[in-house]
This record gives structure tokens, sequence and C-alpha cells, in this order.
């Protein structure tokens, strides 16, 4: 590996102290004109970056936004992209960090990343489904789809109408004539999942349609989890007509499920998620599903964090979610 250039190696090459390229960098008074142009024209040329512990030591700030996940996924990675678009422009860098990787488990990483990040890293934290949110963090924070809806008190957030949106696709799935309706559920300690399986019953009550247990099952957003549901909705001696599924991860399994044991969707099997990540578009058949936002929510937490930054109060944001109807979904077989 080639040495890291040094802020010695600059003042050397551009025959200055070491104290003048520190001023150049950073931007403070008393270096002339012709001097100024010189260093930053050996700093371009040598590639030479400051540390961003040292320059936050210094100025008390790193001009970075930290955006915290327990792992990338396409839900996470659609909100980063909609956080790196509203920070150009601005003086703000992302670093995005994936905070279950090491631990292998989403217990506690989002008060192991911020004691790593906060304070010296980042000025700021975006985090991304957190299970619980930290009340001495370092730094200011926003959450995106939080564990728990925290009302008028805690920290700033962002998440959709998740009850409305799941109301609004099981309602389709009735509308086409289905009357077992299954239920993928997410991950049980997220309020966004809470929400989706309160907005599934809900439609099936306002139909009279009566909740089957059995019909119920976890998905925990995850591949696995999924697997195992869709099999148990399969095996069941009167199975659904139809799954609505927490995510559309799950859906997209769920699928494969079906398919796998000879099931045609929608012909056999109707099958709806949550999300609307560029899976649910790209798959065959496309995925009917319920829209999130995703990006813009990415971009309303840039907001929030950025005015908290400024000293404003922190903020409360529900976005709409829209049922996108494809051909995932259809008339129960007769």
């Amino acid at each position: 590996m080639s040495r890291r250039i040094t802020i010695h190696d600059v003042a050397q090459a551009a025959g200055v102290s070491v104290a003048t390229v520190s001023k150049a960098i950073n931007g403070r008074d008393g270096v002339a004109p012709t001097t100024l142009e010189h260093v930053r024209e050996i700093v371009a040329r040598l590639g030479y970056e400051s540390s961003l512990v040292a320059t936050s030591m210094r100025r008390r700030r790193t001009d970075v936004i930290g955006v915290l996940v327990a792992e990338f996924e396409p839900f996470a990675v659609q909100l980063l992209q909609g956080v790196s678009s509203a920070l150009q422009g601005t003086r703000f860098d992302v670093l995005a960090y994936a905070g279950s990787v090491s631990a292998g488990e989403h217990l506690g990483w989002e008060r192991r990343s911020l004691s790593r990040l906060g304070g010296t890293l980042i000025d700021g934290a975006i985090l991304v489904t957190p299970t619980t949110m930290p009340t001495d963090a370092s730094v200011p924070l926003v959450a995106i789809d939080p564990s728990a809806s925290t009302g008028s008190d805690g920290p700033a957030t962002v998440s959709v109408h998740n009850a409305e949106g799941a109301f609004a696709v099981t309602e389709h799935l009735i509308s086409l004539g289905h009357r077992r309706i299954a239920h993928l559920r997410g991950r049980t300690d997220l309020d966004s999942a809470r929400q989706r399986e309160r907005g599934y019953r809900r439609a099936l009550e306002r139909a009279g349609i009566p909740v089957d247990p059995a019909l119920v099952v976890d998905g925990n957003y995850r591949t696995a989890s999924t697997t195992a549901g869709a099999h148990a909705l399969l095996d069941l001696a009167a199975p659904p007509t139809a799954v609505f599924a927490a995510n559309d991860l799950s859906a997209i399994e769920m699928i494969r499920v079906a398919r796998e044991r000879g099931l045609r969707v929608p012909d056999e099997l109707s099958v709806a998620g949550f999300d609307d990540v560029p899976e649910a578009a790209a798959h065959v058949p496309q995925l009917t599903t319920v829209r999130q936002p995703l990006a813009a929510m990415g971009a309303e937490a840039v907001r929030l964090l950025l005015a908290m930054l400024d000293g404003a109060p922190y903020e409360h944001v529900r976005m709409p979610a829209e049922l996108i109807v494809r051909s995932s979904t259809a008339a129960p077989p007769r």
C-alpha cells in the first residue's frame, strides 16, 4: 500500500511551513493569495485529505451526515439515494454505516453505531428503522420508520401512513373477490409492521371477513423467515388465495415459494407487497404494492436534520402511501 500523504509532505512540496498549509486548507487569514493558490495546487496534485477526526477536533464539526442502518438492503439503499440527492449543493458529505454486520444481529446496533461515529466523524445522524432511540446521543438524530410512534415527544421522525397503505392493498384484494387473504407480517419490533397488520385487519373487519389466525404468519422482513411462513401458509388444508406481505422482498419470496410448489401467480395465488422498491416493478409478474416515497423520505430527513443543526426544534413528519396495482394480483380461481 502507498503511504498516506501528510500535511508535512504538502509543506515540503510547496516550500512553506506546516502552519501556512494548515491556514490555507482551513480557510484562515494570514496567507498571501499567490501562496494560497500555490498550496491548493500542491494539495490537489498530491491528493492530500485532512483527517475527519482532526478536523472535527479543530472546528468542532466535520460537515458529514451519517446514515446509519442495520444492514444495506433495497429499502435502505433507496432512502440513501434520497439523502444523497438532498445534500447535493450543500457543504455536507454522507457517511453510510451498517451497524449490525459485525455483530450479526439487529439488537443494539443503533447505540453501537452512534458511540463509534457520533461527535468525531459525523455532525448528525439519520437512523433507518431503529428499534431503540438513544436518549443521550452526542449529535442530533432523525429516525426514519422508528420502532414506536413517538407522538409529540421523542426525536425527529419521518414515516408513512402504514395502516392506511395496508388497508388500501387489502381492500384491493377484497375487491377482486378474495376472502382467504393471508398476511406475512414484518418485524414485530417495528411500529411500521404493527401498523400494516392493523390496516390489514381493519380492511377485513370492514368487509365482514373474520381474521383467521392461521393466515397471519411471521415474515420479519427477511427472506429466511418469509420462506418458512410461505410454506406454512401453502401447507394449510384451506390455503389462502391471496397474500399481503409486509414488504416487497417478502412478497417476492412468497411468489418464489408458490412457483416452486407449482402455483401460478396471479392465476392461482395473488401476492402484494409494501414499499415499491425497484425490484417490485422489475419482477415478473410485476408486483402490486404500496409505494412509500422512499427518496422523498430520505430528503425530508435531511431537511429536518439540517434545520436541527441550525437550532430548530425537532418535527414529526408522516408521508402518504400510495397503492400501485400491477400484474401480481387478480381475481381468485373459480
